[in-house]
């Protein structure tokens, strides 16, 4: 009976730390992936967007940025994407891109451009927020019966 306590206790901490480091947190990135993946995006038209998210992520962290990208013939010109700063000024995002010789397309899809790769091994991703469809209409639910019988 004595050494049964003091397993189930230690049996309790130890799923209680893994139950913890489980639970994986969002990220910015992950939490605007869900609100594209339940509504669905319009199609992105070419021309300047100067309201986009420019998501860089490495491993478990993402930081998201706005910023300005220019679609040209339904393809996202990455080597020209800009940060916005808090007085509505940009500046040029410069990353050293993977792709040297041969220029990639970067395409979009449902509102998220295809990954961008740096040589440092972040991924870049453009989020066309503006472009996410609006919530769906929801029906209108009866009220529960309340007759007296």
């Amino acid at each position: 009976m004595i050494k049964i306590i003091p397993t189930l206790i230690l049996t309790l901490m130890i799923s209680v730390t893994f139950a913890q480091g489980n639970k994986a947190e969002l990220t910015c990135y992950t939490k605007y992936a869900k609100v594209f993946e339940k509504r669905g995006a319009n199609e992105v038209i070419d021309g300047t967007h100067d309201d986009v998210i420019i998501s860089i992520r490495k491993g478990s962290m993402a930081d998201c940025f706005y910023g300005k990208v220019t679609m040209k013939n339904g393809n996202i010109d990455y080597r020209n994407m800009f940060l916005k700063f808090e007085d509505d000024t940009y500046e040029k995002l410069e990353l050293r891109f993977k792709y040297k010789e041969k220029e990639k397309l970067v395409t979009v899809v449902n509102g998220i451009s295809n990954v961008i790769l740096t040589e440092d091994e972040e991924l870049v991703n453009i989020l066309f927020v503006k472009s996410i469809k609006p919530k769906k209409k929801k029906y209108a639910k009866a009220a529960e019966p309340d007759f007296d019988l």
